[in-house]
């Protein structure tokens, strides 16, 4: 059984984005990424503080907007337009969840879909649906990045997704469809669900209910990937998987933490850098 190690794999792409990163400044242009984050959510604050020093660790310019909560929508919509046009800025990105006044739709629809480096905008995830993204969605992307560098086969394998969020489940079935893979989506509620987990050769729970995979839902040799992030009654990080029962009977498995996490901030960096790229070559 093979652990996945996405925090490695993550350093790879950091060295790789470090080095082009070097070449861009060279000719005088510095990526750059604004993070805008409304309220006080402690996830969030420690979501946007690791993409923070992700980015000064490869060299990308990074700006944070902490807003109080009670900010406007109107105020919010106003940031954006100026963070759309501010030349400085490549990427832009809005910590989720948002507070309930605040029409989650609106704020995506308004960042401009070229520095949408999260893939929320429904143009770019339209461009998803047809294999000509501008962006990936960060996890799902991960995902497939960590599949790729451990040599593992996508192409006519069986894929079974537990999860369909627009965040992951439904793009990341899309991308595995466009890589020749046979996709079935299934969610909690599903009926029959430990039946479809055992086709799968490459099973990706992306659920956030913890201990939902359990070794008998694992055919011999499948390959898991869990994207869930749960904490037990110990405070513990864990994921949707039963990692110690379903790593005796998977060929390779993702752990949580130091799975799919640290793969998502790297193609959230990787997107800003093909941003640049992409206004660079215009």
């Amino acid at each position: 059984m093979k652990i996945l190690d996405g925090k490695k794999l993550s350093q790879e792409i950091k060295v790789e984005l470090k080095n082009e990163v070097l070449e861009l400044k060279k000719k005088g242009i510095v990526p750059g990424l604004a993070v805008i984050i409304v309220g006080n959510d402690n996830a969030s604050e420690i979501y946007v503080k690791n993409k923070k020093r992700a980015c000064e660790e490869i060299g990308i310019y990074s700006e944070i907007h902490k807003l109080e909560e009670k900010i406007s929508q109107d105020e919010l919509l106003v940031l954006i337009e100026k963070l759309n046009m501010d030349e400085k800025v490549h990427g832009i990105l809005v910590q989720l969840p948002l507070p309930m006044h605040i029409d989650k739709e609106k704020i995506i629809l308004a960042i401009d879909p070229k520095k949408d480096v999260d893939c929320f905008h429904p143009e770019n995830i339209g461009k998803v649906f047809l294999g000509q993204e501008i962006f990936p969605p960060c996890t799902p992307a991960g995902i497939l990045e960590i599949l790729k560098r451990s040599e593992i086969e996508i192409v006519g394998k069986n894929v079974v997704i537990v999860g369909r969020s627009n965040i992951v489940g439904k793009p990341l079935a899309l991308m595995m469809i466009n890589e020749g893979a046979t996709v079935t989506v299934c969610n909690s509620k599903t009926e029959n669900l430990k039946e479809k987990c055992l086709g799968a050769d490459i099973l990706v729970s992306a659920v956030g209910h913890a201990g939902l995979i359990t070794k008998d839902m694992i055919k011999q040799g499948a390959v898991v990937i869990d994207v869930g992030i749960n904490r037990n009654s110990e405070g513990k990080l864990t994921g949707d998987v039963d990692f110690p029962e379903v790593s005796r009977v998977s060929s390779a498995i993702t752990p949580v933490p130091g799975g799919v996490g640290p793969m998502t901030i790297a193609e959230l960096l990787k997107n800003t850098v093909k941003s640049v790229r992409d206004f660079t070559d215009k």
